[in-house]
């Protein structure tokens, strides 16, 4: 009876024991100790306490407090031979012990090709502050964003020379062995990597997502190469371009004002999309291109004048998909190229966008806008891969999908211009090579390619020769402008519509401004007593605006 209430007491204890407490003790208890059995004994609670919580043996969890007591940072053998007044030659017998706490990841040590300084990693002491047991991180049963967490663990073990590069390279080999669920790892076993270039690639991929940096310098790949021997063969490689990750197109050297730059690298975007797109990480064509699914498009009521209209809906009707399919398979019967671009031109407001969002609502085809500004702003640098890319990426969506997807160029005035004979500056080369390279990508296109602009007298003639349809957008005549008006606002009488239209020349996009303006004004101050005088007010302040030449999209 005595033995179990005994036995009670000290659980209840060890309860409120805290690590750190029991780290204190032990540390007290152990100095000159020479790691008794009298101290072993008198010591039991404390170290059973953090052996039980660490899953380690007795003496590692003595050697763990002492290495906290005389670290936490660079601690040695003569440390603990001092400490626990032992000669150097009896503390080298715990050697086995350090390893397995290093394992354990209790310890590490300093650098790897010198075993004997070891410390206390940051992440067990934060731990330990919050009186929490440090554990080891997840390896098996990973997603995508678990396996990053690990491998940030990892390479930061590798930049303090805790591991070496064969030692993460083993641990990396038996990580993705361990999680073939997790598509980066699929993909990765694709490209069928030596140990070398697999622990290449991870850290790029790992600068990538954990570090945000995709502007790798060979700083930073030192760490990956055990010897300098095999780092100076792969600089040079690397150097020249002549690097199997490099001849894979896994790797590439950046640019700057469309020059290589052979000391600066990063993934191509085609291996960020195989490896990475789990965590979505956004590439370069993607930033430029936005792709609407045509579930997501609004049906809305367009008004033609009666060239234009006929006009559209030929277009509507070659555009559905079984006439679409026969007519492109009569063409390759033919030997033309089977590949359909149209321009829409005309001033701004006229219906050109919204025309190309109704074509691809009614013919079920998902539209790819590209962001024709945003490629401009990357003109000088990378931009020619990056057009390549974005026509890359819509070739895969054209495989994929179950209509043939729409190419949108929308204001595309900047990459369809006259091109500039004798281009001397960086920017005006670049801004040729882009249109070439369109031009070339319009020859092959296996596809829908729509384009708009507003100044269709600025169109170079090689594109105009591309288009097979160009349809003149203009503003609406009366009759039709009377119909937006009714449109765009029911309550209206055909009366005061008629009123509006003959008044004022504007185009639908005008149109749906003013008519937006007048849905905030009701919803703020109610219904106006007054509504045709209200929106002749909001007409002639469009009107004035349009003399200041804002330009209003629809």
């Amino acid at each position: 009876m005595e033995k179990k209430t005994t036995t009670r007491k000290n659980t209840q204890k060890e309860q409120t024991l805290t690590l750190l407490q029991a780290i204190e003790r032990v540390v007290e208890l152990s100095k000159d100790s020479k790691m008794s059995a009298i101290f072993m004994r008198k010591a039991k609670q404390e170290i059973s306490f953090l052996a039980n919580s660490y899953g380690i043996t007795e003496r590692q969890a003595v050697l763990f407090c002492i290495c906290m007591e005389r670290g936490p940072h660079r601690v040695d053998y003569d440390d603990l031979a001092s400490y626990l007044d032992i000669n150097k030659i009896s503390a080298l017998a715990f050697a086995s012990d350090i390893d397995a706490l290093v394992r354990r990841r209790l310890l590490r040590f300093r650098d790897v090709k010198d075993e004997d300084d070891f410390d206390v990693p940051t992440a067990v002491i934060r731990c330990l502050k919050h009186n929490e047991v440090y554990e080891l991180p997840q390896r098996t049963g990973l997603d995508c964003a678990g396996m990053f967490e690990l491998l940030n663990l990892w390479f930061e073990d590798l930049s303090d020379d805790a591991i070496s590069a064969q030692e993460l390279s083993e641990e990396l080999q038996t990580l993705y062995n361990d999680n073939p669920q997790v598509g980066f790892v699929r993909h990765l076993k694709e490209y069928h990597l030596g140990e070398e270039n697999m622990l290449l690639v991870t850290l790029f991929c790992h600068l990538l997502i954990n570090r945000d940096d995709d502007d790798i310098r060979f700083s930073q790949l030192e760490d990956a190469f055990d010897s300098d021997r095999t780092f100076f063969n792969a600089k040079a490689e690397l150097r020249s371009g002549e690097h199997w990750l490099m001849r894979r197109n896994i790797i590439e050297h950046r640019c700057e004002d469309g020059i290589a730059d052979s000391t600066r690298y990063k993934l191509t975007e085609d291996a960020k999309r195989a490896l990475l797109s789990e965590l979505r990480i956004t590439t370069t064509e993607e930033k430029i291109a936005d792709v609407v699914e045509t579930g997501q498009l609004t049906e809305k009521k367009l008004f033609f004048s009666e060239s234009i209209g006929r006009q559209v809906s030929e277009l509507n009707s070659f555009l559905q998909p079984d006439n679409f399919k026969k007519v492109q398979q009569r063409m390759r019967d033919k030997g033309f190229r089977n590949g359909f671009a149209c321009l829409f031109y005309g001033g701004p407001g006229t219906g050109k966008t919204e025309t190309v969002y109704q074509l691809a609502r009614e013919t079920g085809r998902n539209i790819m806008v590209v962001d024709v500004p945003q490629i401009k702003s990357k003109w000088v640098g990378e931009s020619e891969k990056n057009i390549k890319a974005l026509f890359d990426r819509y070739r895969e969506l054209v495989k994929t999908a179950k209509q043939t997807p729409i190419l949108l160029f929308n204001e595309a005035d900047a990459i369809i211009g006259i091109r500039k004979n004798g281009a001397q500056s960086a920017v005006d080369k670049m801004e040729n090579s882009i249109q070439n390279i369109i031009l070339q990508e319009m020859e092959t296109l296996d596809g829908i390619m729509l384009a708009t602009t507003n100044l269709e007298q600025n169109l170079d003639k090689a594109f105009e020769r591309r288009f097979l349809y160009k349809i003149k957008f203009e503003k609406p005549d009366a009759s039709v402008r009377r119909q937006i008006w009714m449109q765009m606002i029911p309550e209206l009488t055909e009366e005061e519509a008629t009123i509006l239209s003959d008044a004022f020349d504007f185009s639908g996009g005008q149109i749906e401004n003013i008519a937006r303006k007048n849905t905030i004004n009701s919803i703020l101050h109610g219904e106006s007593t007054h509504q045709l005088t209200t929106l002749q007010d909001y007409c002639r302040a469009e009107k004035l605006d349009a003399q200041t030449d804002r330009k209003i999209g629809f």
